[in-house]
């Protein structure tokens, strides 16, 4: 059975997690996505442990499957042509170099256009193609501090605290390359024309943040960490820690719900107690 993206051809010359992690979304939909690597070891990932595993290589079975992997040089004339010649065959070019990469190997967007006028080229980076920190380097832990995030992860004692996922990876990198690869290649049946995606994982991050930075720019009043109705200023939207050492979470917002769960507890007492700071705190205090 054909699936939607069937007989569209990926080039993926990234690395790591961010752009595999898109092209195998992509790979899943039925796109040939064709993962171009490093002769000798290829992606670094078909080495990394995590989680204390001692067998290697599964972060890049767990972002590569469906795919075609060759090796090319790059930085020799006979890669390159061997490139070029795979790019008048493809649809999609896929990148995460640090920006200009591509240009001083002579394979950058105005040179693939002139070979494949049609092609779509997404650029992955952490910082975006322009601006001051455009040559920076960095990981995903750098790209959700810059964009705020984890001034709203906090624990207990109001540190920030690491996300359990790699969010300015998947979402900057991985789901806003994958839209805006869908989005160019939507137009281009329309239009003819390739184009240009600079997909930032800095911005992709502060995207996961609509209501806090909304709230900023239209206030100039940052909202304080666990004080806010969805980050832990709610009793009624929390985590508390059961009996048995388990946590239950409690995402109660609506009034009828809250009502169910105060006399299913027994404790009606609590249906107004969320008014004031110190009620909230009360509320939550007899909850644990």
């Amino acid at each position: 059975m054909s699936q939607p993206l069937s007989g569209i051809r990926i080039l993926d010359l990234s690395r790591l997690l961010p752009g595999a992690y898109g092209s195998q979304m992509l790979a899943d939909f039925g796109a040939d996505v064709i993962k171009i690597e490093e002769p000798g070891h290829g992606d670094y990932s078909r080495t990394a442990s995590l989680y204390g595993s001692n067998d290697p290589g599964i972060p890049f079975l767990a972002v590569n499957r469906n795919k075609r992997s060759i090796t090319l040089n790059l930085k020799l004339e006979q890669g390159r042509d061997i490139f070029l010649r795979l790019v008048r065959g493809a649809d999609v070019v896929l990148e995460s170099f640090r920006p200009g990469v591509m240009e001083r190997l002579g394979l950058g967007y105005e040179r693939l256009k002139e070979v494949n006028p049609g092609i779509i080229y997404c650029a992955i980076s952490g910082y975006g193609q322009d601006g001051p920190y455009r040559l920076r380097a960095g990981h995903d832990l750098n790209y959700v501090g810059y964009a705020g995030l984890l001034d709203y992860n906090r624990d207990t004692n109001g540190e920030p605290v690491l996300p359990a996922t790699q969010l300015g990876d998947l979402v900057g990198g991985g789901y806003l390359s994958v839209i805006g690869i869908l989005a160019a290649l939507m137009r281009r049946t329309r239009t003819g024309e390739g184009g240009m995606i600079d997909a930032a994982m800095t911005e992709g991050a502060l995207s996961l943040l609509p209501l806090a930075s909304a709230t900023y720019l239209n206030t100039e009043q940052n909202p304080l960490p666990r004080h806010s109705m969805l980050d832990g200023g709610l009793p009624n939207y929390n985590i508390y820690e059961t009996s048995d050492g388990k946590y239950l979470t409690l995402a109660a917002l609506e009034p009828k719900f809250w009502q169910t769960f105060c006399e299913h507890i027994g404790h009606t007492e609590l249906l107004s107690i969320d008014r004031s700071l110190e009620e909230r705190e009360e509320a939550k205090r007899i909850l644990r």
